[in-house]
């Protein structure tokens, strides 16, 4: 007789030898790490620098260059879908969640700019965010969608060198940086060197120099 049980998914199997290996739950992955991006199941006061807390973080306070007024982020919320994933389907909508989030403008004593006169607090609406469904995936505009993992190139300088078919060795230097565009510097078979910022249109290295402060050769 079959070895017969019923999984989580109540499928039934009809192997003869039972499974001594459990099987893994190959959508962790994906919704582990969209939930380490918003982080809703930790306190608002108690999240940490990563995610869509880590950007928010990053980007404020903002403030006018006189100092008068200064924007202070809080914390962010989330609401309820309008939608379950299948209603996004059948109407060719996204499948999303409101983000809020919560403000406060300060605005600084004339005599003493590092002295608050006022602070208004306002919850604001930002616009909406898709939301993953218990299947790992987005529905996008009604077609479901799903985010495959890719490697990721780690920062730093890397040197790299080629041989031409003429025989003319040629260079090349990466800089990765940990956030922001790539800067690769090459060399032709005229000895010329060239800069590339995010794999686009070569220039010479001469503009990038220039562009930089040094105005003259002699620099």
């Amino acid at each position: 007789m079959g070895y017969v049980h019923k999984n989580k998914s109540d499928r039934v199997s009809f192997s003869k030898i039972p499974s001594l290996v459990e099987m893994p739950d190959f959508l962790s992955l994906q919704k582990d790490s969209f939930e380490r991006f918003l982080q809703l199941d930790t306190l608002e006061d108690e999240r940490g620098h990563m995610g869509l807390e880590g950007v928010f973080q990053d980007v404020f306070p903002l403030e006018d260059s006189h100092r008068n007024y200064i924007l202070e982020y809080n914390n962010y919320f989330l609401g309820l879908p309008k939608y379950s994933p299948d209603e996004c389907i059948d109407r060719g909508v996204t499948y999303s969640v409101p983000l809020k989030v919560r403000l406060t403008l300060n605005i600084t004593d004339e005599e003493n700019k590092n002295e608050f006169a006022q602070s208004i607090q306002q919850d604001v609406y930002f616009g909406n965010i898709p939301a993953m469904t218990e299947k790992g995936t987005f529905v996008i505009n009604g077609a479901e969608r799903v985010i495959v993992s890719q490697l990721h190139r780690s920062p730093g300088v890397f040197f790299d060198d080629a041989i031409h078919p003429n025989g003319a060795k040629l260079f090349q230097a990466r800089i990765i940086p940990f956030r922001g565009s790539w800067l690769d510097f090459t060399t032709d078979i005229n000895d010329a060197m060239f800069a590339i910022i995010d794999r686009r249109r070569k220039f010479p290295v001469t503009m990038l120099l220039r562009a930089l402060g040094f105005s003259t050769n002699k620099d």
